[in-house]
């Protein structure tokens, strides 16, 4: 299966002389579509780092960036605004919604930008909130929605499209455990349908319900694993008895 995402020997570094900060260290990363890789390590290990690299938010200093088999480094900065819209979805630490747009308007707003017809983006909105089974809030505005509806949201609008990498930045930080585990329960939905997933977090349990998880120090990959069966294989190991 074609890799959504490439990293190779990709490094950041942030100022210079004795400022010097080195986030990411010659990282090799590759993600296929229908995989969720999960990324832990400690607070300043570069989990965050990857993820815009990978998004294409900001640039590497060095080493190579494929999505979908582009190479970032070729591409202009239009071009990578458009790829956001079509092919990555990324879901933020603080969700990122606009509070003066409802909750399918947020959804919708990435289609409107690349010019889908207003009808036909409200549809698709629509149908990725009730995948969500969030479509009874579509009329409400962000700070009328709970924490783990307001993720929902911030989910939806991540996976609408036909996109093809979906990152997420500690998306059940914010969550109850309960929460956080139907969360994890959404993004594997989605690598169903062949998204390629990757997720920071700091949760073991949640990291479980990933296919591989890759361990950052420094800026590093210092391991990676398969994970260890996760609370979706044990529900369908029981479903089969």
């Amino acid at each position: 299966m074609t890799s959504a995402l490439e990293m190779r020997r990709v490094s950041k570094v942030y100022g210079s002389g004795p400022s010097e900060v080195h986030a990411l260290s010659e990282v090799d990363l590759s993600v296929k579509r229908g995989e969720l890789v999960a990324v832990m390590g400690p607070s300043g290990s570069g989990k965050s780092t990857l993820l815009t690299i990978a998004g294409s938010l900001e640039e590497a200093s060095s080493g190579q960036v494929l999505v979908e088999g582009i190479d970032l480094a070729t591409t202009s900065r239009s071009d990578r605004a458009t790829m956001r819209r079509r092919s990555i979805g990324y879901v933020f630490q603080d969700f990122n919604l606009l509070p003066g747009l409802t909750a399918v308007e947020n959804v919708t707003l990435p289609l409107e930008l690349d010019g889908v017809r207003a009808k036909d983006a409200q549809a698709t909105g629509l149908t990725a909130l009730e995948e969500l089974d969030v479509a009874e809030r579509a009329d409400r505005y962000p700070d009328e929605l709970s924490g783990g509806e307001r993720q929902r949201v911030a989910i939806a609008r991540a996976i609408v499209g036909e996109r093809g990498l979906l990152l997420a930045d500690e998306p059940t930080g914010a969550l109850d455990s309960l929460n956080g585990e139907a969360v994890m329960r959404l993004l594997r939905a989605a690598t169903r349908r062949g998204v390629a997933g990757v997720v920071v977090t700091h949760e073991a349990q949640l990291a479980s319900w990933a296919d591989r998880v890759v361990f950052l120090r420094d800026g590093r990959v210092i391991d990676q694993t398969v994970a260890p069966p996760g609370p979706e294989s044990l529900l369908a190991a029981g479903d089969r008895r």
